[in-house]
């Protein structure tokens, strides 16, 4: 009987397979089969071994998986991967860095300068140091470079004297709107700037050239497919971001499918999006900062006054601050959603998350339901019964999944907010059970590590990678590794509104698979986070790793 199918009264001959992929632990939405058939780049059959061969073609690439496991590409959903990049081309403090260690880093960084050259990097953070950051104690190491270090949250910086008297910061230079200049018993400026008050130093910073730019953001592009990641959304996309993303799309550079959140602020980025747009970079989404960190800048939104305090704050609530007024961000949610725009909503304190929330209500009622799932990211500390009315209202919660581990952040955050209130620290397991739709995102370069196994694990276990047993942070949100898994699979497919392409393994969808060296559902959990990822597939397309495995046939 020849195979073809009757369409319309015409016939279409059934395709047949291309490459075969057999012998593995392939994971075909729950369940388990042995082997894949794919047809230029797309799945066209799944089961056994003898059920695909018969669908291939003559000369089609056979692979041997050799027991290996293969399971849809993971998303990240909330990354900074030109950032990622360009760090390697910067001063590089640990975020486990002492004081003494940090100056170290910053002394052997100038000593590669001119006097008079910049010195930026990242990622210092204040909890490790075990002082308060002065602009003195990097006059020492650096007095005739202008310094900028940014923390590990990026909601802060530190910089010396020299940079400070190139902004023109004194003591008489005031607060800017949605940022503190830290001051001490005299008035005169530290040295830490706190959110959009790192800008009037930054701004000063050489940028980066569009080649430099565009070479940054590719290696950090194959860096995060290592990891097994097809698809990410990009949190923070600036025009020259996007410029990058467009000049590596028309080099050819295969990119895993990336959503673009552009700068709010940006208007006239938002205007002219389709310019950058390219078939695996989708400029659709825009980003708006409602608060900082819970950390101890204290300019996380807090429904509740945070544990601890100390000078130099200055002239706001202690229980943190919101960057915008609440009619000003509803007016904006409105309005994106009308334009067809996905939303995502920085909020890392239980009052900016419930001022997101009404944003996204006012949405859903001025518009109705448009289809569009805004989404509010990190959602550190959330209060119960704006879990239900996130649900109530399809707004999606972006946790935040790979700060757990023993780390100077999570220490700072503990400090800041207290032990009680960690009990509930990024609530997932509570989102879950109220019927929230919950995705993953790393915040890479802002957390050391994009490794999604990592995350994986500790969404299980709230310990730090490895750990079996001992003291866990928010031990009562943790949840199983199929609902960690589909985090990171098909709950993201559908946010970014590609779940009939991807997300799940099945006949019809693009193969963006991965294979890894273990089956995370059978191995103790304690050893997720050690997964190697053998190969990465973009539509059918070996992008990293060896795709020869045990050679095939």
């Amino acid at each position: 009987m020849p195979a073809y199918a009757q369409l319309g009264g015409g016939s279409v001959e059934a395709p047949s397979a291309d490459m075969i992929l057999f012998n593995g632990e392939i994971r075909m939405d729950d369940t388990w089969v042995e082997a894949m058939a794919l047809r230029d780049g797309v799945i066209l059959k799944m089961g056994d071994e003898a059920t695909v061969r018969a669908v291939a073609a003559p000369g089609a690439r056979v692979i041997d998986l050799a027991g290996r496991t293969v399971l849809p590409g993971l998303h990240d959903m909330h990354v900074h991967p030109l950032s990622g990049g360009m760090a390697s081309m910067q001063c590089e403090v640990h975020p486990d860095s002492t004081l003494d260690q940090a100056l170290e880093s910053v002394s052997g960084c100038v000593a590669e300068k001119s006097p008079g050259e910049w010195i930026t990097g990242r990622a210092y953070e204040p909890a490790a140091l075990g002082v308060t950051p002065t602009k003195e104690m990097l006059d020492r190491v650096a007095p005739e470079n202008p310094v900028l270090l940014t923390d590990v949250s990026i909601h802060s910086s530190w910089a010396n004297s020299m940079a400070l008297e190139m902004a023109g910061i004194d003591r008489n230079t005031p607060d800017p709107e949605g940022g503190i200049i830290e001051r001490d018993a005299n008035g005169d400026p530290t040295g830490v700037l706190r959110e959009s008050a790192s800008q009037l130093v930054a701004r000063l910073v050489p940028p980066a050239t569009r080649e430099q730019s565009a070479q940054a953001l590719g290696a950090a592009l194959d860096y995060i497919l290592g990891f097994g990641i097809t698809s990410m959304e990009d949190a923070l996309v600036s025009g020259s971001v996007a410029q990058a993303y467009a000049d590596l799309a028309d080099s050819r550079h295969m990119l895993p499918y990336v959503r673009g959140c552009m700068i709010g602020r940006d208007q006239e980025l938002i205007a002219m999006r389709q310019v950058y747009a390219r078939e695996r970079f989708s400029p659709s989404c825009v980003k708006l900062i409602t608060d900082g960190v819970p950390t101890d800048s204290h300019t996380a939104a807090m429904l509740e006054s945070y544990a601890d305090t100390h000078a130099g704050h200055g002239e706001r609530s202690d229980r943190g601050m919101l960057f915008v007024e609440t009619e000003s961000l509803e007016q904006q949610m409105i309005r994106y959603d009308a334009m067809g725009l996905t939303v995502k909503l920085h909020s890392a304190g239980d009052a900016a998350v419930r001022q997101s929330l009404d944003a996204i209500a006012a949405a859903r009622e001025a518009n109705g339901l448009t289809g569009i799932l805004h989404d509010v990211s990190h959602n550190s500390f959330v209060a119960p019964e704006d879990l239900v009315r996130a649900a109530e209202i399809d707004a999606v919660l972006e946790f935040s999944p790979y700060i757990w581990f023993d780390s100077p952040i999570v220490d700072g955050i503990i400090k800041a907010v207290g032990p009680e209130r960690v009990e509930r620290f990024t609530p997932v397991r509570e989102a879950i059970d109220a019927g929230v739709f919950a995705v993953a995102g790393s915040d890479w370069n802002v957390v050391p590590s994009v490794n999604p196994w990592l995350a994986l694990e500790t969404l299980v276990t709230r310990r730090p990678p490895g750990v079996t047993d001992g003291p866990q942070v928010g031990g009562r949100e943790a949840i199983t590794i199929e609902e960690a898994f589909d985090m990171f699979t098909i709950n993201a497919a559908r946010h970014m509104y590609r779940s009939d392409k991807v997300g799940t393994l099945e006949p019809g969808k693009i193969a963006d698979l991965i294979i890894i060296d273990r089956n995370i559902f059978e191995v103790p959990i304690e050893t997720v986070h050690s997964t190697k990822v053998l190969a990465t597939m973009l539509a059918g397309e070996f992008v990293m790793g060896d795709p020869n495995l045990n050679g095939g046939e």
